[in-house]
């Protein structure tokens, strides 16, 4: 699922980032990155202000669209994946 599906305040992990390679490089230098962790916190207009690191980073709709997202999940050693496939819910 987009990033800009996420639910504001959830912490999430990042699945994968789409696009050209020059988008990827471009996110990847935002701190983007597979298995990194973000949080949106907010969204204005259809622009998304996300927590990606120690930084706050505001992205288009378009650009969070490139951004595929897995829901974290907290355990004592540090996060998991949870798969969002509505097989695996049932």
């Amino acid at each position: 699922m987009p990033i800009y599906m996420a639910q504001i305040g959830q912490e999430y992990l990042v699945k994968k980032i789409g696009g050209l390679e020059e988008t990827k490089h471009h996110l990847k230098n935002l701190g983007f990155v597979p298995g990194g962790q973000v949080c949106v916190i907010a969204v204005m207009n259809g622009n998304l202000i996300v927590q990606v690191k120690d930084a706050r980073v505001a992205i288009s709709r378009e650009l969070a669209g490139k951004i595929l997202f897995s829901k974290c999940v907290r355990h004592a050693q540090g996060f998991s994946w949870m798969q969002f496939a509505a097989s695996n819910e049932r």
